[in-house]
């Protein structure tokens, strides 16, 4: 079965919803910079406490010359820069290589894999994986490994009392391929679990951009109401007066011509504010706030009519005893989630989109069934999730309607539910339901 694809938010017809995902490696200098002055007064601390507090012989000089060579570059990346400043990818990446290859040449001169502090090699992948791009993450993991594999082999002794200390090679090659595979997995599991953070992070902002729009449209149509509303008294006397003062001028009088003109325009304005508040579903003045269910399922819908599919609607109660609608608030959370699902429906329909709208005393639900190739069985357990799409990027599509009607219906307090019908007759089916259903005699 095809894998059907997910929609873009936009409230009226496909599209993009934002110009896409923002970079990765975007970080704030300053953070980069106070990691590394820790680490500086960090690596200082331990060499003065192992030279001084220990007694331990080290190579002072070499030792020294790496740790200053670490806080000139700070201070030279500093200056002349803001604190606020951001850096790119690509400077995240050599900010943090240095760091590798700094920390590297410390425990080459410091014995290598058998010095304990051969752990902190992590440390830089860890943060990158936070923030890096994956191909920058895979460049920093190869200098790691390639790090580790070098000081297994070359190094000064560790500084010891008596004898240079020889551990077993077994030891050390255990020590080995312990950090490399650790390595591998901070890479990994960092990088994917910041990955799915920050495409949630999008796509629950994409979601509010949405919301925001339908807002906005809400907004317009109760300014068109109060519009409607407002102007028609006045338009009213108006079109008396012009009335009378037609009745009453001569036919040869030259101001004739004027009087008519004003009576026809007076007309028109009053035929335009009959539109404007004639569509109740379209209207969220006070008077329409709550507009039964099957009314403002059809007003979600509308917009998402291209001509190439028919829409159906259906609507009644289950059972005996409730014949009257449910109402419901007409919020934007409903006209976009819902609206979002049609789009979709209509999208991948062959001939028709049904939705159906049922009510007991318990519960209100609208179905959105289509004819077309339905869910795959693979895509079933993803949706909802965002950036799900067999066609992401193409034509603006990034995977998000779904994701975003979901979130904004069950923000409404409803439960969503995907699934496909039969075999024989094929589609899908989305389900919306609402517990306990307001009706208007309550």
């Amino acid at each position: 079965m095809t894998v059907r694809a997910e929609l873009s938010s936009s409230p009226t017809r496909p599209g993009p919803i934002s110009p896409g995902l923002p970079p990765r490696g975007v970080v704030r200098l300053r953070a980069l910079v106070l990691i590394r002055w820790a680490a500086v007064a960090g690596q200082l601390f331990t060499a003065a406490v192992v030279q001084w507090g220990l007694g331990f012989s080290l190579p002072v000089l070499a030792v020294g010359g790496t740790i200053a060579l670490s806080a000139l570059l700070n201070l030279t990346v500093s200056l002349g820069r803001p604190a606020s400043a951001r850096i790119d990818d690509r400077e995240a990446t050599i900010f943090l290589a240095f760091d590798i290859l700094q920390l590297a040449v410390l425990l080459y001169l410091t014995g290598g894999l058998i010095n304990p502090f051969a752990l902190l090699l992590l440390a830089p992948v860890a943060i990158g994986a936070t923030i890096l791009s994956l191909r920058s993450n895979i460049a920093l993991s190869l200098l790691t490994i390639v790090s580790i594999a070098v000081l297994g082999v070359f190094h000064q002794p560790l500084p010891w009392r008596g004898p240079p200390l020889e551990l077993p090679e077994i030891y050390q090659a255990g020590a080995w391929a312990g950090l490399t595979l650790t390595t591998l997995l901070i890479t990994l599991y960092g990088w994917r679990l910041a990955e799915e953070a920050r495409q949630m992070a999008d796509a629950l902002a994409a979601a509010q951009a949405a919301l925001a729009r339908e807002q906005r449209l809400s907004a317009l149509g109760a300014l068109a109401a109060a519009a409607a509303h407002e102007l028609g008294s006045p338009l009213s006397t108006i079109a008396v007066v012009a009335k009378e003062m037609s009745r009453e001028i001569e036919p040869d009088d030259p101001l004739r011509e004027d009087v008519e003109l004003l009576l026809a325009e007076s007309e028109r304005c009053r035929s335009i504010l009959a539109r404007l508040s004639v569509d109740p579903a379209g209207d969220v003045s006070d008077a329409y706030t709550l507009v039964p269910l099957p009314a403002l399922i059809e007003a979600a819908a509308q917009n998402y009519n291209r001509g190439t599919v028919d829409i159906a609607y259906e609507s009644g109660p289950v059972g005996e005893g409730v014949l009257a609608a449910p109402i419901q608030v007409r919020s934007p959370e409903i006209m976009q989630g819902i609206g979002n699902i049609v789009q979709n429906a209509v999208s991948f329909a062959r001939h028709e989109v049904r939705i159906a709208t049922r009510w007991t005393s318990e519960w209100s639900e609208v179905e959105v069934i289509d004819d077309g190739p339905g869910f795959s069985e693979a895509t079933l357990d993803e949706l909802g999730t965002p950036f799900i799409s067999t066609r992401q990027g193409q034509e603006g599509h990034m995977g998000l309607g779904v994701f975003i009607a979901k979130t904004l219906l069950e923000r409404t307090g409803a439960t969503v539910t995907f699934g496909n019908r039969t075999a024989v007759d094929g589609g899908a089916v989305v389900s919306v339901r609402w517990p306990n259903p307001v009706f208007k005699a309550t």
